[in-house]
């Protein structure tokens, strides 16, 4: 039997020393957030765990343990039947639950007694929830930032995108939140993920940056919809060099309607979020776009929506909230069009 237990800091320093993670944690729990590229292989799916705790409740600890004794063999057997089987004798798994307890450890002596190589995280994911919190700050004070600024809609994450193209590293704290990053920018049918998980995707994003090399990232706001950026990172981004870029009105207008295509296709779904802006901009204001809407009279109101909510206070706040905005390169793109982008992009990045 080989069953060895590992702390958390040292299973992120290297996880690609393991050959499968494995999250022994119900679906509920995965789905929160698990360690990057882990696999669920429950020992009790949620009901199952739900059961065991209305009987360690309501009768006692002994007969709920008999009877999560029975659930985790049977899905135990079930997992080396259906993951495991075709596994060769060197395959080394890395095996985690939620505090490093029962669950995790029943499948390892499992394992184990096979004679597989068996790490098991002490802890369990609560320890290693801990370890990226910690890492978070470790890593982005040893990153440099090049933050790319400009209005809505003058094309930054496009830029980004270009960017990444060109072989650059990038940061793309919208895609990871799946969030446009504005009152408007919640995407139709995408679940943003968990604070828990955006974190872990941010972690798992930084850690494979060359710290030799910039990292790009956009001029975000504290929150990207209902996730906050680590505080520790937010304030690197803060304090670092900036790029201002600068795209004609036309195709800032044009640009908008082109990324929020969907509400052009829902104009219900458009007035709805249009609701969202009353408090800031009166109602009557809002009701003005609605009508505009509902006869597909879209581009003055995005043309409306720049000018009277998105551009007033536009330069004040990046001023008050980007240290080195003041002395920011500016670059104006010739239009919003993907070649822009790429000769953008490879100007950013010559020497």
């Amino acid at each position: 039997m080989s069953v060895r237990p590992i702390s958390a800091a040292e299973a992120i320093a290297d996880l690609a020393q393991f050959d499968t993670l494995v999250d022994a944690r119900s679906e509920d729990e995965f789905a929160e957030d698990r360690v990057p590229g882990a696999v669920n292989w429950p020992s009790l799916v949620n009901e199952e765990r739900k059961e065991v705790g209305t009987i360690y409740r309501q009768v006692g600890p002994f007969e709920a343990r008999k009877r999560g004794a029975m659930l985790v063999a049977a899905n135990i057997a079930r997992h080396i039947g259906t993951h495991v089987a075709d596994k060769p004798r060197g395959w080394k798994p890395l095996v985690y639950c939620w505090r490093g307890g029962q669950r995790s450890g029943a499948l390892a002596l499992v394992l184990g007694q096979i004679g597989f190589g068996v790490r098991v995280i002490e802890g369990g994911y609560k320890a290693f929830r801990a370890a990226i919190v910690e890492d978070i700050p470790r890593l982005a004070q040893a990153q440099t930032y090049r933050v790319i600024c400009g209005p809505t809609g003058s094309g930054k994450t496009r830029l980004l995108h270009a960017l990444r193209d060109a072989g650059a590293q990038v940061l793309d704290l919208e895609a990871l939140a799946n969030h446009r990053s504005s009152v408007l920018g919640n995407i139709p049918g995408v679940e943003q993920p968990t604070q828990k998980a955006f974190d872990t995707l941010v972690w798992d994003a930084m850690r494979r940056f060359d710290a030799a090399q910039p990292v790009f990232v956009e001029s975000e706001s504290k929150k990207v919809g209902n996730v906050a950026v680590p505080e520790a990172l937010i304030e690197r981004i803060r304090t670092s060099e900036c790029v201002g870029i600068e795209l004609a009105e036309s195709e800032r207008v044009a640009l908008l309607m082109e990324d929020y295509d969907f509400f052009l296709r829902d104009r219900v779904l458009f007035c709805d979020r249009l609701d969202a802006l009353v408090q800031l901009r009166g109602k009557a204001v809002v009701e003005g776009w609605k009508a505009k809407v509902g006869t597909g009279d879209f581009e003055p109101v995005v043309r409306e929506l720049l000018a009277r909510h998105y551009d007033p206070g536009y330069e004040g706040s990046m001023q008050r909230n980007f240290a080195r905005y003041a002395d920011a390169r500016s670059l104006r793109l010739a239009d919003r069009s993907p070649d822009s982008m790429a000769r953008t992009a490879q100007e950013l990045l010559r020497p």
